[in-house]
């Protein structure tokens, strides 16, 4: 018998309060985390990612953190992979694997058992829409998704040029949009027998305070010294992933003598309120996910209890 692996996965949007949900539930299950977070692979990148403290890490051990340089590229596909391998470890060794991160398409790619073989790269058409980019703007480029695939093109900020050109090759490539290839993804039956949770708030104010906050906090901690460090490491180049990121990218720009500090850290703000929607747009298409409301709870315990009891509901663990 081919039984499914049994996982736990919780996701929401930045500041919502997914890194201590899951924590919890490691605790309470002997679990260990899968981080499903895009920048969050990079080494050196620590205060703007919001990775795990050392003390958290202590408590739950923790995978796909730190496993490859800033100027690396590193696909969904690759990222799937290693999922699946660390996902495989942690059963086999009696513990309950819990993907823990808000990027959507990297815990998608995990669960649904997408096979990205199944699209040929198409490296001309890549360069040529980078090109076109370059001289007419991200923003046209971003012009062309929404004309063929707008609710792909909602979902993704024009800036994030890679995944723009990933999903006009894929209207190229597949002679489908985006949106109708996910969905097509989302037909296909996962290896996994998972229980997946979503933070958000009910009161908007009240996210976007929390990630105010944190962004604070990050400037306090020392992400302006980490940005210049990976700077002068030649690690931010305007070609590569991380240099992207949002809070690397507008401090680039403080460094670079385009912005002043205040203007940068008010537009990390507004950046990552624009990337909180995007990914509850991407979260809000996924029928299956039991969203929780901090907000609808007196305190964190009884939210705690809230999901304890959908997770014993749904008889994976006891």
């Amino acid at each position: 018998m081919n039984k499914k692996i049994p996982v736990i996965a919780v996701q929401g949007p930045t500041a919502s309060g997914k890194s201590a949900t899951a924590l919890a539930i490691c605790e309470k299950y002997g679990g260990e985390i899968i981080s499903c977070d895009s920048m969050q692979i990079y080494r050196k990148m620590d205060i703007g990612t919001a990775k795990p403290t050392k003390e958290e890490m202590a408590r739950v051990p923790h995978h796909l953190i730190d496993i490859c340089e800033p100027d690396e590229d590193f696909s969904a596909a690759v990222f799937a992979e290693r999922a699946q391998s660390a996902i495989k470890d942690v059963f086999l060794r009696g513990k309950v694997p819990v993907l823990c991160g808000g990027t959507g398409l990297y815990l998608d790619s995990v669960l649904r058992g997408v096979d990205f073989g199944e699209l040929e790269p198409d490296p001309a058409y890549r360069a040529e829409l980078a090109k076109f980019a370059e001289e007419n703007g991200n923003e046209a480029l971003h012009a062309k998704l929404m004309s063929l695939d707008p609710e792909a093109a909602n979902a993704i900020h024009f800036n994030n040029v890679k995944r723009v050109i990933r999903a006009l090759e894929i209207c190229k490539t597949s002679g489908m949009t985006k949106t109708e290839w996910d969905k097509k993804a989302i037909e296909h039956e996962s290896p996994y027998e998972a229980i997946i949770f979503a933070l958000d708030y009910r009161d908007r104010e009240t996210l976007y305070a929390r990630i105010d906050k944190r962004v604070d906090i990050m400037m306090e901690e020392g992400l302006l010294d980490e940005v210049k460090a990976l700077l002068d490491g030649g690690y931010l180049t305007p070609e590569s992933t991380a240099g992207g990121a949002i809070g690397y990218k507008e401090l680039i720009g403080y460094f670079k003598g385009d912005i002043p500090l205040e203007d940068a850290v008010s537009a990390i703000k507004i950046a990552t309120r624009h990337y909180a929607k995007r990914q509850l747009t991407w979260l809000r298409r996924n029928k299956n996910i039991h969203w929780l409301y901090p907000d609808d709870y007196e305190n964190k315990e009884m939210l705690l209890n809230a999901v304890f009891d959908a997770i014993q509901r749904a008889y994976l663990f006891s």
